[in-house]
């Protein structure tokens, strides 16, 4: 995990999200106390847990960009899941323990590209040797010991002037033969009970079926590509890897539980029979216990649950008390105002407007937005989420598609030039649109 502190945490967030600070700072902290909790001795660590997060907002405020932009930073296993995914054991679909699994994949992926870092070095040299073996193969024993000796001695000096070669780039575009292993899949299964099952049954069939290797010609360039990865996995000690993600997953996993307003179900109301029972799954989950993963056992105690939810129809009350305690930390996301919107089309590092600018100028089209422009657009969004439904900044999204439809469609004819969009330019193709209620609710 990344050494940041939670000032860091927070300025690396704000480079992406505008406002929320209360949930960037929760998130922030909850991420610090991970780094705070591995420094302390082994048995205060087993009584320290995570501080779990539930985050209240409507939608399109930036509850799942946090969680994304969280992902990246730290570096540690995490996996973002819709809890609308679930159901009820007994039920058809997906039981609420896969996330784990998934958790000891994602760990998995962070482990083995460590140990890949490792034996990248051992295994260029070992596989700088194979393909001076494909291109310079050893010579047939002879009778004559004298002939022999010659033969190795021309056949050594191939091999220097074949290394000399490669290593100057002279050799890319020659054909060898490889060997690529095949996997068999015997058979194909469906449904969701498959991943439920508690050994490895892919493994298991693996091991039975014979591999089936198969030799294509193919450049020096693109052997070299094949011969790395086979070196790699060669030289990576896949227990150890196991053994480490599970440790990991164990211990500085995050796992974002998003749409958990969708699996709260009112009394007296069937919508969905399973609904409450995902919840009683949850909770065990939540509160720790220890899963089966084809790669062992992985204890639940320490990992962070982030939840989020708009909390439109329901309140987080609906939800079981046994898992609303679990949560400890609630964090009201507020609603966006037309600031917000001309802040998320100025300041973000990946703001629309920077966004459509760069695709237009692969058509050799420069697109510039003046201040004014911003603002129109910023208002239009503001009053739309205002007077239909309220979805957050994923308005914009809609606005600038209809905004530049026209220029996206005659760009590749342009050839090039500069399109300078300002208020004007904006009221033009929106102004009527926006205006009228009933055409907004249907086009933006």
């Amino acid at each position: 995990m990344q050494d940041l502190t939670p000032r860091q945490i927070v300025a690396e967030l704000d480079r992406h999200i505008v406002g929320q600070k209360d949930a960037k700072r929760a998130v922030a902290i909850a991420v610090r106390n991970r780094w705070r909790r591995q420094r302390l001795p082994e048995e205060l660590q087993a009584e320290i847990t995570p501080k779990n997060i539930l985050m209240i907002g409507p939608t399109g405020v930036g509850k799942t960009e946090i969680a994304r932009r969280l992902a990246k930073l730290t570096g540690a296993p995490f996996i973002k899941i819709e809890a609308t995914k679930f159901t009820e054991v007994g039920y058809y679909g997906r039981d609420v323990e896969s996330m784990i699994r998934e958790l000891v994949e994602n760990a998995i992926s962070l482990v083995r590209e460590q140990e890949r870092k490792k034996v990248e070095e051992q295994a260029r040299a070992r596989v700088e040797e194979r393909l001076v073996d494909l291109l310079a193969p050893a010579p047939p024993l002879g009778f004559d010991n004298e002939q022999s000796q010659d033969a190795a001695a021309r056949h050594e000096r191939t091999r220097e002037k074949m290394r000399a070669m490669l290593a100057a780039g002279e050799l890319e575009n020659r054909k060898v033969e490889v060997s690529i292993e095949q996997k068999s899949v015997p058979m194909m299964f469906t449904g969701g009970g498959l991943e439920q099952m508690d050994f490895d049954i892919q493994g298991m069939f693996e091991k039975i079926m014979p591999k089936h290797t198969k030799r294509r010609e193919v450049t020096v360039a693109e052997a070299r590509k094949i011969l790395f990865e086979q070196e790699c996995e060669a030289l990576i000690n896949q227990e150890k890897v196991h053994a480490a993600a599970i440790d990991l997953a164990s211990n500085l996993g995050i796992i974002f539980l998003d749409e958990v307003d969708k699996i709260t179900a009112a009394e007296g109301k069937g919508a969905d029979v399973s609904r409450q029972g995902v919840q009683r799954d949850l909770l065990p989950i939540v509160e720790g216990t220890t899963v089966q993963t084809k790669y062992g056992y992985v204890s639940t105690d320490h990992i962070l649950f982030v939840a989020a939810g708009a909390f439109h129809r329901s309140k987080p009350s609906d939800l079981m008390p046994e898992l609303q305690g679990r949560f400890p930390i609630r964090v009201e996301l507020t609603d966006l105002t037309r600031e917000d919107f001309i802040r998320i089309l100025r300041e973000p590092k990946n703001a629309l407007t920077r966004q459509y600018a760069a695709l237009m100028k692969t058509e050799g089209v420069e697109v510039e937005f003046t201040d004014d422009a911003i603002e129109a657009m910023a208002d239009i969004a503001f009053r739309v989420n205002q007077t239909t439904q309220n979805i957050g900044a994923r308005r914009l999204a809609t606005i600038m598609e209809r905004l530049l439809e026209e220029l996206s469609f005659e760009a590749a004819d342009m050839g090039s030039g500069k399109v300078t969009v300002n208020a004007a330019y904006v009221n033009q193709r929106l102004g009527d649109v926006a205006e009228d209620e009933d055409l907004s609710r249907f086009i933006l």
